[in-house]
């Protein structure tokens, strides 16, 4: 998925069509060779692939399959686009997206797998046939592979090592008291207190006189293939603090280098902390690529209730909308934005045990946003989606 172009869904339409074409084939080797001639695919010992998807063909007597289908070493190769399976039965032929964000957990030869030690291979049977209500069938694996796009590889080891070894889990969940629930139930109508002050034009001036600022770095850095890298860059070049490691990055994207500094981002809830005389905010930075389909990491479920648990908390969003050689727009609205709230997809079940999940973005709605800048809040709506958080 090299540069701007993007024709995955087409790709994978043609992919799917052709699979239905040859139901009943019932031979793996044959249909193999029709997928690959007919998409000229590279073969890396079982799995096939081109730019816009990996394919890896297996066989059974029926749509429930336990066989061994890959290392999970060779799946982080092809992570980063449609991962799917094509299992060849007597009659029909299934496909599934077997990406890393879509299995439960490693079974085969994994008791050594940790975060630094990629170990094991996943089987037919651990891989989800339905993700947060969305089936894992050809006709969602679209709208699937968005949700994955952003979560990678890397956002999904620490969970597959816990599942798979039953380690105790990272993450910590949340109590909510008597106490901080009200304040948490206000911060809708917190949010709006904010918006409407002087103190939002001044958020809003210090982060775009950022994207002014670095506008020429910004756009050689959405120039990157890779979705987490070129966030984690173009982010830390609006919200970071350390001017050293900017620097490092500013000539990393002036020197056309491939190699751009290593780096981790604190994993706190925003990128860019700023207090004010009656607020404390929180604002996390997201790039958008306008002609991209993506949908970006939203918070932690957890993280974002604890802090929403001080009567002085705002968390906000600063989004730039970034096209082929021009940035379009930049806003700044709150979680509670109405349109970015009804967008919110909460993946509760795909979290670890300890934790509420964490939740996503649909990229249409963010484009949308971009383009037509609204700030209004449902308080009512936003009260509701808060008090279902925290029963999760």
């Amino acid at each position: 998925m090299a540069g701007w172009s993007f024709s995955i869904n087409n790709a994978l339409k043609n992919l799917f069509r052709l699979v239905k074409a040859h139901d009943g084939i019932n031979n793996k080797a044959r249909l193999t060779r029709v997928v690959s001639d007919a998409f000229q695919l590279t073969k890396d010992r079982s799995v096939y692939y081109c730019p816009d998807f990996a394919i890896r063909f297996s066989s059974s007597a029926g749509p429930n399959f336990g066989n061994t289908v890959l290392s999970l070493s060779n799946l982080r190769k092809y992570d980063d686009r449609p991962f799917i399976v094509c299992l060849v039965t007597p009659e029909s032929n299934y496909c599934l997206i077997a990406n890393t964000t879509f299995l439960k957990k490693i079974s085969h030869s994994s008791q050594s797998l940790r975060e630094n030690n990629i170990r094991g291979s996943f089987n037919g049977s651990d891989i989800v046939r339905e993700f947060e209500g969305i089936s894992n069938t050809p006709a969602n694996i679209g709208q699937l592979f968005d949700i994955h796009a952003d979560i990678g590889f890397e956002g999904n080891l620490a969970r597959l090592v816990e599942a798979t070894n039953n380690v105790s889990p990272s993450g910590v969940k949340y109590d909510v008291s008597a106490r901080a629930a009200p304040i948490i139930l206000d911060a809708p109508k917190r949010a709006l207190r904010f918006i409407a002050s002087k103190d939002y034009s001044t958020l809003k001036a210090e982060l775009d006189a950022q994207v002014s600022k670095f506008k020429t770095e910004i756009l050689l850095g959405a120039l990157i293939e890779n979705v987490n890298v070129r966030g984690r860059v173009i982010e830390y070049l609006i919200a970071g603090e350390d001017e050293a490691l900017r620097q490092q990055l500013v000539s990393g994207l002036k020197s056309r280098n491939k190699d751009i500094p290593q780096f981790k981002t604190e994993n706190a809830l925003g990128d860019y902390q700023r207090r004010f005389d009656s607020f404390d905010t929180e604002t996390d930075v997201k790039t958008k690529i306008m002609i991209l389909n993506s949908n970006p990491k939203a918070y932690n479920l957890d993280k974002m209730l604890e802090f929403l648990a001080s009567d002085r908390s705002v968390f906000m969003f600063y989004f730039v909308g970034v096209d082929p050689g021009k940035i379009v727009n930049t806003v700044l609205v709150s979680m509670f934005q109405t349109m970015l709230l009804r967008s919110t997809i909460l993946l509760k079940h795909w979290a670890g045990r300890n934790s509420r999940g964490v939740s996503q973005f649909e990229g249409r709605a963010i484009n949308e946003l971009i383009m037509n800048p609204e700030s209004g809040i449902d308080v009512r709506e936003a009260v509701k989606f808060l008090q279902r958080v925290i029963a999760l």
